[in-house]
This record gives C-alpha cells, structure tokens and sequence, in this order.
C-alpha cells in the first residue's frame, strides 16, 4: 500500500510543477531542460520505490502511475470544468498583427517565439502579417494568417 500512496503522491507533485512552470517549458527543451528532466526522473525514481527495487514493487508504481493517468482523463472528459482548471484552454496571443503583451507575459511568451512560429509554418516574417497566432493546450503557437498576407 505504500507504493501505491507513495506513486499517487508524486504524480500530483509533478502534475502540480509541471501547471507551474507552464505549458511553453515543456515545449522548448535546452540542454539545461534535459538535465533537469533527467535529475526529476531520478529523484521521482527514488521517492517512488524508497528501498524497495523489487520488479513487484516497479510493477505496481508502473500500474499505479497508469491508473491515476486513466482515471484522471475519464475524470477530465466528464466533467469539463476539472480539464479546464487543468489543462487550461488555447491563449490568444496575437489578434490581427497586434501582440497581446499581458497575455504574452502570463503564457511566457516572447514576440520571438511567435514570429518563430510564423516563419516556421506558414512563412510570415511581420506581426502584420498574422491573423491570429494561439498557444495550443500542447504548448505549439498556431498561426493563421492574414488573408492579405
């Protein structure tokens, strides 16, 4: 029963720094992004299985972790206010050419990310350009152009 408690209690700690550090930190991965990654994942092993390195005991974390997972998405698709609160919903971040600079702020978003974006997909090169560009839930920005541009 520990396992159980000790997997359900790191994959809320997780969930909960991971809504923190918002959504664009998994999108951008630096070699720092790496490292830590790989330094979370070797505490998170640790705090999961405590003394125990039995392939039992890495087995019911595994299905512990999967369930919280399984149960967590029916959760979030019946009640629609639960994946709202977290997941978030799509951001506006430009809305014909001009930045929507608090919202930029809240999301961590630079005006160099967004023009990346647009040079990436559809090949836009000036914020005038743009019709809309919209973080995703996923953390990719969404550029729809102009239809002038």
């Amino acid at each position: 029963m520990e396992t159980v408690l000790r997997a359900a209690a790191i994959y809320l700690v997780l969930m909960v720094v991971f809504k923190i550090a918002g959504r664009r930190t998994l999108l951008q991965m630096t070699s720092f992004d790496l490292i830590l990654l790989l330094i979370i994942s070797e505490a998170t092993q640790q705090a999961l299985l405590g003394d125990d390195f039995s392939v039992t005991g890495a087995t019911l974390t595994i299905i512990t972790l999967v369930t919280i997972d399984i149960v967590l998405g029916k959760v979030k698709n019946r009640f629609p206010v639960v994946e709202q609160m977290l997941d978030g919903g799509p951001v506006i971040l430009v809305e014909h050419g001009n930045m929507l600079t608090d919202r930029m702020k809240m999301t961590g978003v630079s005006a160099d990310d967004v023009l990346e974006a647009a040079r990436s997909g559809p090949g836009l090169e000036r914020f005038d350009q743009i019709k809309y560009a919209v973080l995703e839930i996923n953390g990719h920005i969404s550029i729809i152009p102009r239809p002038d541009a």
